[in-house]
């Protein structure tokens, strides 16, 4: 049985919700991403985020779905319960965990970044010329990472509330910018003077697209809330809302990025594009500070603090209800569920902000912006690929009604697109991911004693073994016995395999 010691409140409008789902995923991803998507694809970073938009619009219908039918704290951390059982159910969740567990690091360790733009003025370096942070970076990293507590320690609805008035403020305050850069920094010769629009083709263009997929996360927060939500029926809305309004900031700020490029200013040489993905800052303050435009560069800093603080105390919150859902599925400890005053999973919030904190800054390899989102994103579409096999298996044994026209094609197209994310995001994220959400699942399985449904979940544990060897294989993995165009191909024809074997192998 469940443990539940209190009630989530319901309260929670689509306002909300639609607030939540942009201001949690505008942040980090728009400020760095479309610099370290132009190092593989240039100018063309733009169709990478239509794509992106494309793709996750396709995952987003999948949680429309579930969401509906399973209104549930971390939901999507559970719904392949329903329809695979447990072991299934831990892979997904664990990868889910992980995933989480990354990005509020990511996101305090962006604000650090933009608090050295501005302090190392006073000679106290808080990022090195490599990116990574210095032992004082790292512990106010940590700092703010604790600053984030209190937005999730009281009620839901003071969640709701501070993230409607902040997030707007976020929102309005990255839009100010937007019109900065296209006013002042506008030149159209980026796009086209080196090496053209597409100088990597669309090799480089679908490389850029995992980077652009760690931006678009903010609506897997929405079902994440889906108890706390007044109407349930609202979910679909907020969800698709999201994708839509995402997409177009994120295009408009990677049009904005391309044009304002200062190649001088920044020390790079013109046109070379790969250089871009080393920039020790955020791009965008160090854009802004090679111009002498005093009020935009002041403007950007406040952005590059503000915006990666809301999204990471909005993806904490997302975060502590996923651990609440791991343990209401018994794969940690049922104190976990326990609910403070304020009907806030407490437990839940101390533990995640205590392992986030030790996952980012001492077991990651790479303590980069880069290295840690390649990471995260890895480890998410591992855990969001089952939902779309989760949701067509239930819908094929007669025990959800499809809500979406064509629901067989749309769980398709999101369990393939997943797929090509993770390989997109190349070697060693892959089996860097692979390997903690392994260690995870042993010891937590082993702990908590869960043998169940094996039988139901070895096309999940043989697809995500397949992912990692096509990584090894591919262009970019150690062997590179396949081009970039072969392995996105067999990846893609095996995720179908994979896709079928998973709906037959259903409860």
């Amino acid at each position: 049985m469940e443990k539940k010691t209190n009630y989530l409140r319901k309260e929670l409008s689509l306002l909300n919700l639609v607030i939540i789902g942009i201001a949690g995923a505008v942040g980090t991803g728009v400020l760095f991403s479309s610099a370290g998507m132009a190092a593989v694809a240039g100018p063309a970073i733009v169709i990478s985020w239509l794509l992106g938009g494309i793709f996750y619009l396709f995952i987003g219908l999948t949680y429309v779905q579930l969401a509906s039918y399973y209104p549930e704290a971390g939901g999507p951390s559970r719904y392949p319960l329903y329809s695979h059982g447990r072991i299934t159910n831990l892979i997904n969740a664990f990868s889910d965990l992980i995933w989480y567990l990354f990005i509020p690091p990511i996101e305090a360790l962006a604000v650090v970044e933009g608090l050295n733009y501005f302090t190392s003025n006073y000679k106290i370096v808080l990022i090195n010329s490599n990116g990574f942070p210095t032992p004082l970076g790292a512990v106010i990293g940590v700092l703010i990472m604790l600053l984030f507590i209190p937005f999730n320690y009281y009620s839901v609805r003071f969640f709701g509330m501070s993230t409607t008035w902040f997030g707007s403020i976020k929102l309005l305050l990255y839009l100010a910018v937007l019109l900065g850069f296209l006013i002042y920094f506008f030149h159209f010769s980026n796009f086209t003077a080196y090496g053209g629009f597409a100088p990597f083709g669309f090799a480089g263009i679908f490389s850029a697209i995992p980077l652009a997929m760690f931006a678009f996360g903010g609506i897997r927060v929405i079902p994440d809330y889906a108890e706390e939500t007044k109407d349930h029926s609202v979910l679909g809305k907020a969800i698709i809302y999201t994708v839509l309004g995402q997409t177009a900031i994120y295009v408009a700020f990677a049009i904005a990025f391309i044009a304002a490029l200062d190649w001088k200013g920044l020390g790079i040489s013109p046109g070379n594009w790969a250089a871009l993905s080393n920039l020790p800052g955020n791009p965008f303050i160090d854009i802004a500070g090679t111009r002498g435009v005093i009020p935009l560069l002041v403007l950007t800093g406040i952005i590059g603090i503000i915006g990666p603080f809301v999204t990471g105390y909005i993806y904490q919150g997302g975060g502590m209800r996923v651990l609440f859902a791991i343990s209401r599925s018994r794969y940690v400890s049922e104190k976990i569920q326990e609910l403070n005053k304020y009907s806030i999973p407490l437990w839940a919030l101390i533990v995640f902000v205590i392992v986030g904190a030790v996952v980012a800054y001492i077991a990651a390899p790479l303590p980069t912006i880069y290295g840690l989102i390649s990471d995260s994103v890895v480890a998410g579409y591992i855990g969001f690929s089952a939902n779309p096999v989760a949701m067509q298996a239930l819908i094929s044994k007669g025990k959800m009604k499809p809500m979406i026209v064509g629901s067989n094609i749309v769980s398709a197209l999101a369990f393939i697109f997943a797929s090509l994310i993770i390989y997109w995001s190349g070697w060693p994220s892959v089996p860097y991911a692979v390997l903690l959400l392994l260690i995870a699942c042993i010891v937590f399985s082993v702990i908590y004693k869960v043998k169940e449904d094996l039988w139901n979940s070895i096309w999940y544990i043989a697809y995500i073994g397949f992912l990692t060897l096509v990584t090894f294989i591919g262009d970019n993995g150690a062997l590179a016995i396949l081009n970039f165009y072969e392995a996105s191909a067999v990846t893609a024809i095996a995720s179908l395999v994979f896709y079928y074997w998973g709906i037959k192998s259903s409860k």
